[in-house]
């Protein structure tokens, strides 16, 4: 005989275990407990938070600069006129006295013709008065007298001889046309020089073995004087130059090596001795400009952003916050992060990074300690 009442009773005891079953499979991931599979997946596989802990990895602080070839020269044009001639484009190469560009110069040929003819001419005026100076002097010029004395006899006048007086006057006139005559002379020759020099400056000749940095201007245009034609630089031996606040740049001092942190794919550090500080302070941004020579052989280019490396001792101040460097995401070059705010949701903060030891590196703004950041944050959330 067949209990009715028992089939609801077998069905909800069957209900009642798959239900309990069903509890048990999600109770792992709400409770995490660690016996379970899936709870121990979470700590092992992916990324993580980490907190923000303040440490003293070191006494440098960082000041970021930009590299600059040692020498650098933009060449301008000293006259008007047209372009003649650009020996090359950006990066072509030049050895020290090669011609890097040319003014016309048809109206400083012909100025100089003319310079030529005015020193014949004063040279000729020259020596007609040495001629005529020597005559007076060497055979008296007779004087002719008036008609009263041509008309009587000579020795009722005196004779037609000229007295010392007279002699004395005119070897002086003939000595002043002596004189004007060299200094027309001296004029002449003086303004060929200065068109020779203006001829000189219509090329501009490479004072170093060097690359074109610029091209300001194209042959055919025509410039006035001060007008920039093209720079040129010598990417041989490079800088890096920082303007480093007043209250950090006690320690650099000519000859003082520190390190320099390239902004390359590796970060690499390099040494760098200082050149040069400049003496005085920029009032409007109170920094001072310090100028670094680096090591040779140095993977940096000019226009290529760097940071020095700057020692400073021990003030007694708070650590500064720590990080790992596998949570530093740079973007368009700028060092960033993922902070997690109190909701767990991420946000983006702007950092400037201090010195990097091992894998951590220290945050000199944009974190304050204590923050939640993320390590090695998936891809989604990068983007």
């Amino acid at each position: 005989m067949h209990h009715p009442l028992l089939k609801p009773t077998l069905a909800l005891v069957v209900g009642g275990s798959l239900l309990t079953g069903v509890l048990f499979a999600e109770e792992p991931v709400t409770n995490a407990d660690e016996p379970q599979p899936v709870a121990e997946q979470t700590p092992a596989s992916a990324p993580h938070w980490v907190r923000v802990e303040r440490r003293n990895l070191g006494g440098n602080t960082t000041v970021g600069g930009t590299i600059v070839p040692l020498e650098e020269i933009t060449f301008t044009a000293q006259l008007p006129g047209g372009v003649d001639l650009i020996a090359g484009n950006e990066g072509d190469f030049f050895k020290k006295g090669a011609v890097l560009a040319a003014l016309d110069p048809a109206g400083l040929r012909a100025q100089r013709q003319a310079a030529i003819a005015a020193i014949a001419n004063a040279q000729a005026a020259y020596r007609n008065a040495e001629v005529q100076f020597q005559r007076e002097r060497e055979d008296p010029t007779p004087q002719q007298g008036n008609m009263m004395s041509q008309m009587m006899p000579m020795p009722f006048f005196g004779g037609n001889q000229e007295t010392g007086v007279t002699r004395s006057a005119t070897l002086h006139q003939y000595g002043t046309q002596i004189e004007q005559a060299q200094g027309a002379l001296v004029a002449a020759q003086a303004q060929l020089r200065e068109i020779d020099a203006k001829l000189a400056d219509t090329k501009s000749i490479a004072p170093f073995d060097g690359y074109i940095t610029h091209k300001h201007v194209n042959a055919g245009d025509t410039v006035q004087p001060g007008q920039p034609l093209l720079s040129f630089a010598n990417m041989d031996q490079l800088q890096l130059q920082a303007d480093v606040p007043t209250r950090l740049s006690a320690p650099l001092q000519p000859g003082f090596i520190t390190r320099v942190k390239l902004d390359d794919p590796k970060q690499t550090v390099i040494a760098a001795r200082v050149a040069q500080v400049f003496p005085m302070a920029d009032p409007t941004r109170h920094t001072v400009r310090v100028k670094l020579d680096l090591q040779e052989g140095a993977p940096a280019k000019a226009g290529m952003y760097a940071e020095l490396l700057i020692p400073q001792p021990d003030s007694g101040q708070e650590s500064p916050p720590v990080i790992p460097v596998d949570a530093v995401l740079y973007r368009g070059g700028l060092p960033m992060v993922y902070v997690l705010d109190a909701n767990d949701q991420p946000r983006l903060h702007l950092l400037r990074l201090g010195e990097q030891y091992g894998n951590t590196v220290s945050v000199l703004t944009g974190l304050r300690g204590g923050e939640r950041i993320l390590i090695e944050p998936p891809k989604a959330t990068q983007n």
